[in-house]
């Protein structure tokens, strides 16, 4: 699913290829994807704009538009994908710009859970996890008696961090998901910190969060690959977590 590596992706993409082209239609018509919109509400304020930047927090993308026009907001949700110059999915485009010259930007979503939305709200994110300083996520991170995995998935604490990103980090950094997270010291926060921004790096590399050295074990029968022993495996802040329990403590 998509976490801070693939909304990075789309960003990019979105950078490369579709910055400067005018906005000549714009398919709105799922309101469940634009809700609170309503139908050509997202079409009459972006008609005629060219986008002018691409920007991200987390998993949330907004794209600037020219002549002081609204910013659009993108979410992936858990399945979406941004599809530039691609031909239309009829199933599965649940937003598009179609651009002057012909091109066509896409939120391409099988499960039709991403948004798309004018002027998206976001005071609500925390700072982004690939750039907070360490006296943020210390404040942020540990000031919770949340268990640890929960408190870095909570988009308002630090933004970006999904399931299986967060799993990779914990294991990284060798610590048990289900501690209090203001149970850790100051150095076992920055020791977090450390390991989530090595595993978005590597995950920017490689493409995705799917990526991780955890992630082919995360299965009932899995096993450590750092250590071999058997994983534990249980519901921590509502997602099916993985952990080792030899190594994280």
């Amino acid at each position: 699913m998509p976490e801070l590596p693939e909304a990075e992706r789309a960003r990019a993409l979105i950078a490369d290829r579709a910055l400067g082209r005018r906005i000549a239609a714009v398919d709105d018509g799922d309101i469940y994807v634009t809700r609170p919109h309503a139908p050509g509400e997202l079409a009459a304020a972006l008609l005629g704009r060219r986008l002018t930047s691409a920007n991200r927090i987390g998993k949330t993308l907004w794209l600037e538009t020219d002549g002081g026009g609204p910013d659009l907001g993108l979410h992936l949700g858990m399945a979406g994908r941004i599809a530039i110059d691609e031909e239309p999915h009829e199933r599965w485009d649940r937003f598009a710009l179609t651009f002057e010259d012909g091109g066509r930007l896409a939120l391409r979503d099988k499960r039709r859970l991403g948004r798309a939305i004018l002027e998206p709200d976001l005071t609500k994110l925390g700072p982004d996890a690939a750039a907070a300083t360490r006296a943020e996520f210390r404040r942020r991170v540990g000031g919770s008696s949340a268990p640890i995995k929960a408190r870095i998935m909570d988009q308002g604490v630090i933004a970006g961090i999904g399931n299986l990103l967060a799993d990779e980090i914990l294991w990284q950094a060798r610590i048990d998901p289900r501690r209090p997270a203001n149970s850790l010291s100051h150095e076992e926060l920055d020791a977090l910190r450390r390991a989530a921004r090595t595993a978005i790096r590597r995950a920017l590399r490689l493409g995705g969060a799917h990526t991780g050295t955890l992630n082919p074990h995360r299965e009932p029968d899995g096993h450590c690959p750092r250590c071999g022993a058997p994983l534990s495996r249980a519901r921590i802040g509502g997602r099916t977590t993985y952990w080792c329990p030899v190594d994280q403590r």
